[in-house]
């Protein structure tokens, strides 16, 4: 019985996850103008964990009556759809996942007030290993590309837009 005791404590030990340790960079946020009911914020997200976390949700106060992790799935034919992503994203241990446009984001859906120039945004991040993040995103309506992509999400209307699988 001692022997099963003790090889059930080293299990316990094992098993215990290790925190990965997450960097937000170049985190900003932008919309269409004055009249967007839609924005949406971009960074990369870098893990110098040993072992892989995962992005599971994200909330952001007052910004918006809405705020979820999306992406962008090609249906063919030149159509993209963009959706919820309800598990996440993976961010995988020693690398970085980009948010960017065209591609991964968040999305704040019902804005509660435009967007302006040079603004704060509070918004948490929360990872299943990680635990919340805070981290203070700039509104930069000027910046012409991010991270690669050309996709402007602030002037479409996304509260009723479809969700994937």
């Amino acid at each position: 019985m001692k022997k099963i005791l003790t090889l059930s404590a080293f299990a316990a030990l094992i098993a215990v996850p290790v925190s990965a340790e997450i960097v937000i960079k170049d985190a900003y946020a932008r919309s269409g103008g004055a009249k967007a009911i839609a924005g949406a914020a971009f960074m990369e997200i870098e893990n110098t964990g040993q072992e892989a976390d995962r992005l599971i949700s994200v909330a952001a106060g007052d910004v918006s009556k809405r705020v979820e992790l999306h992406t962008h799935k090609d249906m063919g034919e030149g159509v993209m759809q963009m959706m919820q992503v309800e598990e996440g994203f993976v961010i995988p241990a020693g690398e970085s996942h980009l948010l960017m446009r065209g591609g991964d984001h968040v999305m704040f859906m019902g804005l509660n007030d435009p967007f302006e120039q040079g603004e704060m945004l509070h918004v948490t991040l929360t990872f299943e290993k990680a635990g919340e993040i805070v981290v203070m995103v700039p509104v930069d309506l000027e910046r012409q590309e991010g991270h690669g992509g050309h996709m402007d999400h602030g002037a479409d209307d996304h509260s009723g837009h479809k969700h994937g699988d």
